[in-house]
């Protein structure tokens, strides 16, 4: 037993050092796309996985998540007041639905965050085009909950950093010389899971919705 493992680890040994790993630089290079070709990559990716992706302007995001609210006959989001996306929100709320503020540690609302809170309103740090993935960098203004929790999850996303790989992202964002947080997600569609009797559901371990607004 111990020659033939011993015959499996020294051929994954082999194998492995003949593999030559491409430098940062190779893997930057590796795709050159427009900008308009990355977004529409982007927006084609998080549809196959069942996302609905709106486009906006900074001039009218607010408008477009008003029609989301109203299409969807939301009657509560929850949004950080803390951020520059959740304070124009607060500012400009009389067509939308009862605005809920994650100000509070969860133990002290943890049922209502779980019970009555339809949908949330986070920002996003980037997109990955090849991929069409989000990327969210949870922190005390926007803990991971946000994301995870309520059963429709709207992201605002800014064209402008929606980057070609995650490889361009990390290099991008100076990813090697910034504290990272404790939990990075990386969200490419609703959640799904075929676990139960092998069939695709949708909202399983996580929001059923995801809507994504470029701006």
């Amino acid at each position: 037993m111990n020659d033939t493992r011993n015959t499996i680890l020294n051929r994954l040994k082999a194998a492995s050092s003949d593999q030559t790993m491409p430098s940062a630089r190779d893997i930057s290079n590796s795709v050159n796309w427009s900008s308009n070709y990355t977004v529409q990559l982007f927006r084609t990716q998080l549809q196959s996985a069942h996302a609905e992706i709106y486009d906006a302007t900074d001039h009218s995001w607010l408008m477009t998540l008003q029609h989301i609210c109203r299409v969807k006959h939301l009657k509560n989001v929850l949004l950080s007041p803390a951020t520059p996306w959740g304070k124009a929100i607060i500012e400009n709320s009389a067509n939308l639905p009862s605005l809920k503020y994650y100000d509070n540690p969860v133990e002290n609302w943890k049922q209502s965050l779980f019970d009555g809170i339809e949908a949330a309103f986070t920002s996003t740090y980037g997109g990955i085009a090849n991929t069409g993935t989000l990327i969210l960098w949870p922190d005390s203004q926007e803990p991971r909950l946000m994301s995870l929790v309520p059963p429709v999850h709207i992201a605002v996303i800014e064209k402008t950093k929606i980057y070609n790989s995650f490889a361009e992202a990390i290099k991008a964002q100076h990813w090697s010389e910034t504290e990272l947080p404790a939990n990075m997600l990386l969200i490419s569609g609703p959640s799904k899971s075929a676990d139960i009797e092998q069939t695709l559901t949708y909202g399983v371990h996580g929001p059923k919705e995801l809507v994504v607004i470029m701006v």
